[in-house]
C-alpha cells in the first residue's frame, strides 16, 4: 500500500528462525516489513561488524533477504544497499530467551537495534523470556503495540527500546511497565572440560543467574509477570562519575609525563 511505513525486521538467530517470522507478521498491520537477517545463527555476537571478508546478500523471497554476516551487518547493509528508501523503524527479534541486565552487552538482538539508532532510525529489540516451549504469539502482540507507539510518537534522541515479554498467556500478564536496565550476572558460567586426549578446554554458557533486586529493574518486572520496556541510550558516559572526576581528581601538569631520564 502506498505510503505505508517501511519496517526493517532482523534478528540474531538467523533468517529461518520462527521468532523472526512472527515479528514480521506482527508488523504487517502497521507497515510493510522487509526481513534482512543473518544467514545462520549469530547469537551473542554483540555489535560485531564483519570487516575481514566480503558479505553476500541472498534474496530468498519477496521482502526476505539473508546476509552471511552479523545482525549489525544486516542493519547497515539493509538500510544502505537493499532498501530503496530508509525505513521508518527497525524491529529486532523475537529472541528465544531473555535479554535482561548485563545480557544486553552481548546480545546481537539488541545490537541490531543499537546500529539502527546510530544511523538515526527508531528501533526496538524484542525478546521472549522463556527457556523451552517457545510460543511467540504474546510477544508479537506486544511488539506490534510498542512499534505502533514508536511510529506514532517517536523516541527520544539516541534511544532504543529493549522489550522483554514473559512466557505467559496474554490474560496472565498484568501489563507493561517502563524499567531501568538491571544487573544479571552468572555464577558457574565457564565449564572446564577435557577432550579424549586429556587436553583442557573451556565452554562458556549456562550458569546460575544472579538478579538485581531493585524493584524498578527489567528483571524484576519480568519475574513479576510484566512486560518490561527499557529505554537504552547510546551515550555510555557515566555523567555522575565524570562530574566527580572533574571535581576531585587533580589534573597532571602540562607536559606530563616528563620526557627524559
Amino acid at each position: 500500500m502506498t505510503g505505508e511505513p517501511l519496517i526493517l525486521v532482523t534478528n540474531d538467530d538467523g533468517v529461518h528462525a520462527p521468532g523472526l517470522r512472527c515479528l514480521a507478521e506482527a508488523m504487517r498491520p502497521i507497515g510493510r516489513p522487509v526481513i534482512v537477517a543473518p544467514e545462520r545463527d549469530s547469537s551473542a555476537v554483540s555489535h560485531a561488524l564483519t570487516m575481514d571478508r566480503p558479505l553476500r546478500v541472498k534474496r530468498l523471497a519477496e521482502d526476505i533477504y539473508s546476509i552471511d554476516g552479523t545482525p549489525t551487518d544486516c542493519v547497515t547493509i539493509g538500510i544502505s544497499k537493499i532498501l530503496a528508501v530508509r525505513p521508518c523503524l527497525v524491529a529486532s527479534g523475537i529472541n528465544p530467551g531473555a535479554n535482561l541486565g548485563d545480557d544486553v552487552s552481548y546480545s546481537g538482538t539488541v545490537s541490531a537495534a543499537v546500529e539502527a539508532t546510530m544511523l538515526g532510525i527508531p528501533a526496538l529489540a524484542v525478546s521472549l523470556v522463556a527457556s523451552e516451549s517457545y510460543d511467540y504469539t504474546v510477544a508479537a502482540e506486544y511488539a506490534r503495540l510498542v512499534a505502533g507507539f514508536i511510529l506514532e510518537r517517536g523516541l527520544p534522541r539516541d534511544t532504543l527500546l529493549n522489550v522483554n515479554v514473559p512466557a505467559r498467556p496474554l490474560t496472565e500478564i498484568p501489563g507493561l511497565c517502563f524499567t531501568r536496565q538491571g544487573r544479571r550476572v552468572y555464577e558457574g558460567a565457564i565449564k572446564e572440560t577435557a577432550d579424549p586426549w586429556g587436553r583442557r578446554h573451556y565452554w562458556i554458557g549456562g550458569g546460575t543467574p544472579c538478579w538485581d533486586s531493585g524493584g524498578d529493574t527489567d528483571a524484576h518486572a519480568v519475574l513479576s509477570g510484566y512486560v518490561s520496556v527499557t529505554p537504552l541510550h547510546l551515550d555510555l558516559t557515566n555523567h555522575e562519575a565524570l562530574a566527580l572526576l572533574r571535581r576531585e581528581w587533580p589534573l597532571p601538569p602540562a607536559g606530563y609525563p616528563a620526557s627524559g631520564g
